[in-house]
């Protein structure tokens, strides 16, 4: 179908809706690999229809997730790097939703944009796509906001959310947590999508650093930029692998906040998560954030993941089980603590 909608004057007040038609025809092939059992229709109609095949569940929940990449987005705008900030947005929201057990469905996203460049929406989308991919969603469908006079015209904002199914039965609710339990990490890619407005204090990234762009030893020869803009880890099918066939007693994604902040989130009351310190294989980067930035390492584990993207709880007779799954599934999976009495949620010793 041909549209034919054009208007002179709106494009004079800074909207050019003709660009968002060739933004929607650029990101078409990306969407298209993002496509599952459960999609209806093409993008381009006013809502993301999507077949829910319900067989093997008895009594299927719906849960759902939404987040954005916060000030992530600044690092991929002075990088003119557009391609993997999709995958943060993805990854911020099917990461929430794998804890409660659920199989993410499908996303949608939002751009909210100064100026609809087609060529760089299309870019955005590509990497939301990569992350759909990579979680197993389909990208539905979508909104494209060009707003002149709210931001500059290189700017824009990337937001979403994602809807997933479980089993009432499989949901879990860390009701199973004992004494003695084992906490499994699951390594990080980097920073991910949270703490980057304490990144750009440090790094001193509002003003374009040029030392944002020098390779670094400790950073294996890449720049700190590079490194920042490393993609956030998702975790969905390694999880969905052990769940299959280990008693999980608990998730947690660890993202702003740390792990003073999420750990607890999975640990009922009573019972508190501790970490062995010297087991947690920090990344390189966050070293160099405490160093650059004179930040106490409090501090850094209250703000940052640290090198722990996620982490699980399985009773101790299946840690050696749950490690062979996830290392299969391609995860750095290794021990960091154990679950004792306690009411402070976290210790780290």
């Amino acid at each position: 179908m041909s549209i034919k909608s054009k208007s002179d004057s709106y494009a004079a007040a800074g909207v050019d809706i003709t660009a968002g038609y060739k933004a929607v025809e650029l990101m078409k092939s990306h969407i298209a690999r993002t496509k599952n059992e459960g999609c209806l229709d093409d993008v381009g109609g006013f809502g993301g229809c999507f077949g829910l095949n319900l067989k093997g569940i008895e009594e299927p929940v719906l849960v759902s997730g939404t987040d954005g990449c916060g000030t992530k987005v600044k690092m991929a705008i002075l990088m003119d790097k557009h391609d993997t900030i999709g995958i943060d947005a993805v990854a911020m929201c099917v990461n929430d939703i794998i804890c409660c057990g659920a199989k993410p469905l499908f996303f949608l996203d939002y751009i909210a944009c100064g100026k609809n460049i087609p060529e760089k929406i299309a870019s955005i989308v590509s990497g939301v796509a990569e992350g759909c991919v990579q979680s197993g969603a389909a990208l539905i469908g979508g909104e494209t906001a060009e707003h002149p006079g709210m931001m500059p015209v290189e700017e824009y904002d990337l937001a979403g959310f994602a809807v997933g199914v479980v089993d009432k039965k499989k949901i879990l609710d860390n009701t199973k947590m004992a004494e003695g339990d084992v906490v499994i990490a699951l390594a990080s890619s980097g920073v991910h999508s949270n703490g980057f407005s304490l990144c750009r204090k440090v790094f001193d990234i509002d003003n374009n650093n040029p030392k944002l762009y020098i390779p670094r030893e400790e950073l294996g020869g890449k720049t700190v930029a590079e490194t920042l803009l490393t993609p956030t880890k998702i975790y969905v099918k390694s999880v969905l692998a052990l769940l299959e066939s280990v008693d999980v007693k608990g998730i947690s994604h660890i993202t702003g906040g740390g792990f003073y902040e999420n750990i607890p989130r999975s640990i009922p009351e009573g019972l508190t998560a501790k970490i062995d310190r010297s087991a947690v294989k920090v990344l390189p980067i966050f070293d160099l954030i405490a160093k650059e930035g004179n930040i106490p390492e409090r501090d850094m584990f209250n703000t940052y993941n640290m090198g722990v993207g996620m982490s699980i709880v399985v009773s101790a007779n299946e840690v050696e089980k749950a490690l062979e799954i996830l290392k299969a599934n391609g995860e750095n999976a290794y021990v960091i603590g154990e679950i004792i009495k306690g009411d402070e949620g976290v210790v780290l010793c």
